[in-house]
């Protein structure tokens, strides 16, 4: 379909974008009230977005919109330039990753954890590497051990941990992370940071991320790109 009017809030380049969306929207449940405003927005390889905005302004409406954990109201979102039928979902839910603020982990251990998404249909004919997962729990301070500890026992900042290796293991190309931090301490908000950073450098400017955040220090800290949220209205601002 054509292009509507007006530009994506993108860089200025001719590669083509890893993800782009079009007039996006989104509905409450009652399909009486906008949480999402129509949204142009492409995020181009290497891209590092920051979104800030106060609560309840759309932030985590749109990252779930964009992930495809809610379905949109309205609007196009192609993955590489193509429009995404239902049955590419659950493989573009693998390429792009949607970290939430508070981790849902299972029972078990720290590895039964990093081993989960391997039970599932979309990963069929990928196998865990623990000692990939080893790798990325080191980057963030964790011994081999750590992979016995029982979930159960993690702090907020562990299960955190935990659920962002589970989920880089899998090397996504475009990360949505939806305020990881702001329910942990300094230490471990660092721990995260450094690991995202870990993941997107080792991608050679092929990974892309969107990074919200309530701390003005950290969107700028963790981004080249920032952009700001007003009552469902994404705006584009100066990084």
């Amino acid at each position: 379909m054509p292009r509507p009017e007006g530009s994506p809030v993108s860089s200025s380049t001719s590669t083509p974008a890893l993800l782009e969306v079009r007039h996006l929207s989104r509905l409450d449940p009652s399909g009486s009230t906008l949480l999402l405003q129509p949204a142009d927005f492409a995020l181009m390889p290497g891209d590092q977005v920051a979104i800030t905005g106060s609560s309840g302004s759309g932030k985590s409406v749109f990252l779930r919109t964009l992930s495809l954990l809610d379905a949109p109201s309205g609007g196009d979102l192609l993955w590489k330039q193509q429009t995404l039928t239902n049955d590419a979902i659950p493989h573009y839910r693998t390429c792009v990753s949607y970290l939430a603020q508070r981790p849902a982990l299972i029972e078990g251990s720290v590895l039964d954890n990093l081993q989960f998404p391997y039970s599932l249909k979309s990963l069929k004919g990928r196998t865990f590497d623990r000692q990939h997962a080893s790798d990325l729990l080191a980057q963030a301070g964790k011994e081999p051990v750590f992979l016995n500890k029982s979930a159960a026992d993690l702090s907020g900042g562990e299960s955190q941990i935990v659920a962002l290796v589970r989920t880089l293991q899998l090397a996504p190309q475009v990360m949505l992370f939806d305020e990881p931090t702001s329910a942990l301490d300094p230490q471990s908000a660092a721990a995260v940071e450094a690991l995202v950073l870990h993941w997107f450098n080792a991608g050679a400017g092929s990974r892309a991320y969107v990074w919200v955040s309530h701390d003005p220090e950290q969107a700028r800290r963790m981004s080249t790109r920032h952009l700001t949220m007003n009552k469902g209205v994404l705006q584009g601002a100066s990084a």
